[in-house]
């Protein structure tokens, strides 16, 4: 019900207050040794105001009396009482009473009568009772809306989130609290702004795979459709179709790569030498370069086999990462240049660094931040999947992976990662 944690805040401040202040009096006034205020004033004003009454009496009666109290101030005319002794009437307290004989022969009682105390639980006066019920009440309340308006505006914000309004934020409404309830808010932010961002991106990617699916399939009907017009072109037409279906293929297998690397989905738990993959791979590179007049060069520490740490993961996704950003490097590496891969062992930091760098064109540093998305084109690095997946499988073996331009001409891709990784989504299922 909404609404209900505000009440359920306000009452129980409310009631905690009431009973605090009702505890403190009982404490320091109720519960303490000796005469109440109001008997303790009347012991000291009764004997003297009795003793004058008692002379007027004496003197001239009960009538004396009546003239008398009337001179007096009326809270204390009050508590003053006068009546005929029965004769064996006695008094105990002589403060508070006075045995009196008249002319007339006859005695008489005055009596003062002590004040009593104002009707309220456990004897508190309502003055007592009224300033607690409303200074309560005036706490309670604020306390109940600064602890739960934030909560309905997070609780708004979720409603408008789940009905699609990704651009929502609570930051400008929650304010500069620092508290745990603003930290939440901000967590709210981040967490909108991750959605956003997802949405986006699968948007995009389902954008670019129906643009990079219809260029293909467009060219194997325009195949088909030369084959059916003209036999002569049969030959050349399937030719173009099998070519096609091998870039169909290609592109299907590395969105498959691509969704396993974000997902975990088929990932494996090994332990595996990156060093030692890292080295089939520049010999795999090595084969394809010589065709394009490139070499290759590999640098890496001077360990032995055996006390070099392994990372933990999928060394398959780990392979493909490594031959991905190397493929990226000959693709744009001059003729008679040199492809230099390296890798560094920090013990210390217990981490494994690797650094691919070319003597290509490079990237306008605009692209920087987006070259590891998926389809996004780059100013001289085309586009495709191939970096996207290496930004995935780095990840997902708790590393990092950054590109950078070198000064002088040339490109550079770094990637790091911890010697044995529990993180991302390799972690045991």
């Amino acid at each position: 019900m909404k609404g209900g944690l505000f009440l359920k805040i306000l009452l129980g401040f409310w009631l905690t207050l009431y009973c605090i202040i009702v505890g403190l009096w009982l404490l320091f006034v109720v519960g303490r040794a000796g005469p109440s205020p109001e008997e303790w004033v009347s012991r000291r004003i009764a004997p003297a105001l009795l003793s004058q009454l008692a002379r007027e009496v004496a003197r001239d009666g009960p009538a004396a009396f009546e003239a008398a109290r009337r001179d007096l101030p009326v809270e204390d005319a009050r508590q003053i009482a006068i009546h005929a002794m029965s004769p064996h009437e006695r008094t105990w307290d002589k403060s508070l009473n006075r045995d009196v004989a008249a002319p007339d022969g006859r005695h008489y009682l005055l009596t003062y009568r002590v004040p009593a105390r104002r009707p309220g639980p456990f004897a508190l006066p309502r003055p007592v009772l009224i300033a607690a019920a409303i200074a309560g009440l005036a706490f309670s309340i604020v306390l109940a809306w600064y602890l739960t308006h934030p909560i309905n505006l997070i609780r708004k914000g979720f409603d408008q989130l789940a009905q699609g309004r990704l651009d929502v934020r609570l930051q400008p409404l929650i304010g500069r609290r620092r508290d745990e309830i603003g930290s939440l808010a901000r967590d709210f932010d981040i967490m909108a702004g991750r959605l956003a961002q997802l949405v986006t991106t699968r948007d995009r990617l389902l954008h670019d795979v129906s643009h990079e699916l219809r260029s293909p399939l467009s060219r194997m009907q325009l195949a088909i459709g030369l084959a059916r017009q003209d036999s002569a072109q049969f030959d050349t037409s399937m030719d173009r179709l099998e070519r096609e279906m091998v870039r169909l293929d290609g592109l299907v297998r590395e969105l498959l790569v691509l969704a396993r690397a974000e997902s975990g989905l088929g990932t494996i738990e090994e332990y595996f030498d990156p060093i030692a993959m890292l080295e089939f791979v520049v010999e795999d590179a090595r084969f394809e370069a010589e065709s394009l007049k490139v070499a290759v060069t590999l640098a890496q520490p001077d360990v032995a086999e055996e006390q070099r740490p392994n990372l933990r993961g999928s060394a398959e996704l780990f392979r493909r990462a490594l031959d991905n950003i190397i493929r990226n490097a000959l693709r744009f590496a001059p003729g008679g240049s040199a492809v230099a891969v390296s890798v560094e062992m920090d013990a210390k930091a217990e981490r494994y660094s690797f650094h691919i760098r070319d003597r290509g064109p490079g990237v306008a540093s605009i692209d920087l931040s987006t070259l590891f998305e998926p389809f996004i084109k780059a100013d001289q690095a085309g586009f495709g999947l191939g970096l996207a997946i290496a930004k995935r499988a780095v990840v997902a073996h708790g590393g990092t992976i950054e590109a950078r331009n070198l000064s002088g001409g040339g490109f550079e891709i770094s990637l790091s990662v911890p010697f044995t990784s529990t993180s991302g989504i390799l972690q045991d299922h």
